[in-house]
């Protein structure tokens, strides 16, 4: 947190208290103040965004301490063990010592210690072992086993799902049968097997001494609701309870946060109504919203000054949510300087989205800004991928957080790996992938189908004539050789990727038969992809320039990195320039979510977006986006940008007279730095074949500014981009432009 220089003291009375304390409560602003010395009774603190709620909480652990409060007998819950720490140790630095006697943790953490002393009331001993996702995941597959639920022909969900959709309805408070008719649809016809296996899961935990992850929250609330000794013990050990980020709780947990303070009601939870936006992990927005009904009396207190961003930043984020259904009205102000103001870009389509990003991320470093300080976010992991090529080959590196690269998931590499092979016949690692998906195939005959095939000089051939062990290797391998004849004759690539996707949509669904409607637009993303190159070799190349590495594993010079990020996994970070693309309708918010609590979460992660940044906010979104039948639709610009007032935003429009250092500006403020964008044009005219001739200069919305090197032969031109290389592309549809001078 950055302490603004511009705070001024507080009134007089904080003055007085300050100079009778060890403490010094000078650095809080008047509503931190009362938060941190309203000890008693309940206590709601909503915490804009910025707004310091860490160190309200810190010093609030400090003032309890000084007031003569035993460290034991207070309670500071998180939602990370890291967080809980960080406050102890700063609460330390401002007191004493004693803040290590406070028990300060995450629920789970809290349960598990409090269970050991108090479990034997539901038939636990304090030995009880408490298992983690693999060991579920292994009892599952064991049950499976003895109840007739597992064999090569039964289409029955995986072990990890299985385990998602027990989780998801302890966490949701929701009967699992009615999770899977929310959620899993397509596995309605095993929901009968599925209460079975639940039943069966939760006896074998008991019965062995087990706990899980939901267990202990489930049993901490059980023994809190159901034994009054054990409620009676707890609640008095804890005269202070203070719990964070309230607004992501669960149902359980809001429970076991009411009954933990019966008796004196000395709670106070801080939180912000305007960042709920993990409701797909069992969150609930309402509990927050109810907190004053729970606790009758409670005190509301709101931090609205944002030690973060600048004013002009702040005055969109709060137009954005001022529009919410329900929610605890508040205006974020700062006295941060800054008046740069919030820029809106419409892009043609995606590939114009992505130019204008990477264009404007070189201009930024160009002027000044670390790579680092920089974070483009969008709602869902694939929304980044026509970016991640644009980088790539801009030559720009990225970590990305929250989704895999486009080359990272399982599925996504079945796909790649088919043209993988087109380029080069004699891939071994790819071959064996394809192999792997025939039916009979197991991994000693893919790599000897693999090797076979790696030694001839016409391995297609080969792969046509293998001599199949049984009739099912027999089909599953004609197809496959068919698949790839096909594949070889002169077409399109869009024609390419039908065939493929018509062989492997069926393996696909089999593949990922549990979960494979989510995996599904990672597909059709990828076939928007795909139509925008001429030939197979180019899109190889590109997905491989950036080589995809083990998920989740965060490498030393990430820290040097241009970010791309869920908007969920950038929760609680800031950046000095933050891009939000995506900004659509129909994609933001998400085309399922329907009016009511879905649309509403969606406002409040564009909010989360926007107040990331702390000096400069791009919004962009592209005017036409592919369907799943692969057709073109024209969308607009995002309901919740559509309904802001007037001025509170700039639009950067696309310059085609004027030349400049970039091929975007806006009215008042321009980009500064190298020049990265379209070379002066004056006109641009669709091609026609008999217009193009070796040396003429063209122009590709995706690959940008070229030169044509070979004269057409047939539909197709090869063309050498400036920023891409040489490109073969059909002029059907590349979507070529004459620039002339």
């Amino acid at each position: 947190m950055v302490k603004s220089d511009a705070m001024q003291p507080l009134t007089s009375h904080n003055s007085e208290y300050c100079e009778s304390s060890a403490i010094s409560l000078e650095d809080l602003n008047p509503p931190q103040y009362e938060a941190v010395t309203r000890t008693e009774g309940p206590v709601l603190v909503i915490a804009g965004a910025g707004s310091g709620k860490t160190r309200t909480l810190v010093y609030r652990v400090a003032h309890l301490l000084e007031k003569g409060v035993a460290p034991e007998n207070i309670l500071l819950l998180t939602f990370t063990r890291k967080s809980a720490q960080e406050m102890l140790w700063r609460a330390g630095r401002l007191l004493n010592d004693s803040c290590n006697l406070v028990m300060g943790g995450t629920f789970h953490g809290t349960a598990n210690l409090l269970l050991r002393r108090y479990g034997s009331n539901l038939g636990f001993g304090s030995n009880f072992t408490i298992i983690d996702r693999s060991d579920a995941e292994g009892i599952i597959n064991l049950l499976k086993s003895s109840l007739g639920l597992t064999g090569r022909d039964l289409q029955f969900p995986s072990r990890r799902i299985i385990i998602n959709m027990i989780s998801g309805a302890v966490n949701k408070s929701i009967p699992l049968a009615d999770l899977i008719s929310r959620q899993f649809v397509h596995l309605s016809e095993h929901v009968d097997d599925l209460l079975k296996l639940q039943l069966h899961y939760q006896e074998f935990k008991f019965t062995h001494g087990l706990m899980d992850y939901d267990d202990l929250l489930v049993n901490w609330k059980r023994l809190l609701a159901e034994v009054p000794e054990a409620r009676q013990s707890m609640a008095s050990s804890f005269s202070h309870i203070m719990v964070d980020e309230y607004q992501d709780t669960n149902l359980v947990q809001a429970e076991i946060v009411r009954l933990l303070a019966h008796g004196h009601d000395n709670v106070m939870v801080v939180g912000d109504d305007s960042q709920s936006i993990y409701s797909f992990r069992g969150a609930d927005f309402y509990n927050i919203m109810r907190f004053p009904k729970l606790f009758p009396g409670t005190t509301i207190i709101k931090l609205e000054e944002n030690y973060r961003s600048t004013q002009p930043i702040l005055s969109l984020t709060n137009d954005i949510i001022c529009h919410a259904a329900d929610k605890y009205t508040k205006t974020l102000f700062t006295r941060l300087e800054g008046t740069t103001t919030p820029l809106l870009f419409a892009a043609a389509d995606e590939r114009e989205e992505a130019r204008f990003v990477a264009e404007k991320i070189k201009e930024l470093v160009a002027g000044g800004v670390k790579f680092q300080e920089i974070a483009v976010l969008f709602r869902s992991g694939f929304h980044s991928y026509k970016l991640e090529i644009e980088l790539a080959g801009g030559g720009v590196e990225f970590e990305k957080r929250g989704g895999l690269k486009l080359t990272e998931s399982a599925h996504m590499k079945d796909a790649l790996s088919f043209f993988r092979l087109l380029v080069n016949p004699r891939d071994n690692l790819s071959w064996n992938r394809v192999l792997l998906h025939l039916d009979k195939v197991g991994p000693k005959t893919a790599q000897k189908i693999a090797s076979a095939i790696g030694q001839s000089p016409e391995p297609f051939a080969v792969l046509a004539r293998y001599p199949a062990g049984g009739k099912s290797w027999e089909t599953g391998l004609r197809q496959l050789a068919l698949l790839f004849d096909d594949l070889q004759k002169e077409s399109l690539p869009i024609a390419m990727q039908k065939l493929i996707m018509s062989y492997y949509q069926p393996l696909f669904e089999r593949l990922y038969h549990d979960d494979y409607p989510k995996r599904q637009k990672d597909l059709e993303q990828l076939q928007g992809i795909i139509s925008e190159y001429g030939d197979v070799q180019s899109f190889v190349d590109d997905t491989c320039l950036d080589p995809p590495e083990a998920p989740h594993v965060r490498r030393a010079e990430d820290s040097e990195r241009l970010v791309l990020s869920t908007i969920h996994s950038a929760k609680g970070l800031e950046w000095e320039a933050v891009f939000v693309i995506g900004l659509a309708e129909g994609r933001f918010p998400h085309a399922k979510a329907e009016q009511g609590e879905g649309w509403e979460e969606e406002r409040r992660l564009l909010y989360v977006a926007a107040t990331r940044a702390k000096k400069m906010l791009y919004l962009s979104y592209p005017k036409e986006l592919m369907t799943p039948d692969r057709q073109f639709r024209r969308v607009g610009v995002s309901p919740f940008l559509a309904e802001l007032k007037a001025g509170l935003f700039e639009r950067i429009e696309k310059k085609e007279q004027v030349r400049s250092s970039s091929s975007f500006s806006f009215s008042s403020h321009r980009g500064t730095g190298e020049d990265f964008g379209a070379p002066f044009r004056k006109s641009r005219n669709t091609i026609a074949v008999g217009d193009i001739v070796k040396g003429t200069h063209v122009s590709h919305a995706f690959f940008g500014d070229g030169v044509v090197t070979a004269a057409p032969s047939g539909r197709s031109v090869i063309v050498h981009f400036e920023r891409h290389g040489v490109k073969t592309l059909h002029l059907d549809y590349a979507k070529l432009t004459i620039v002339t001078e």
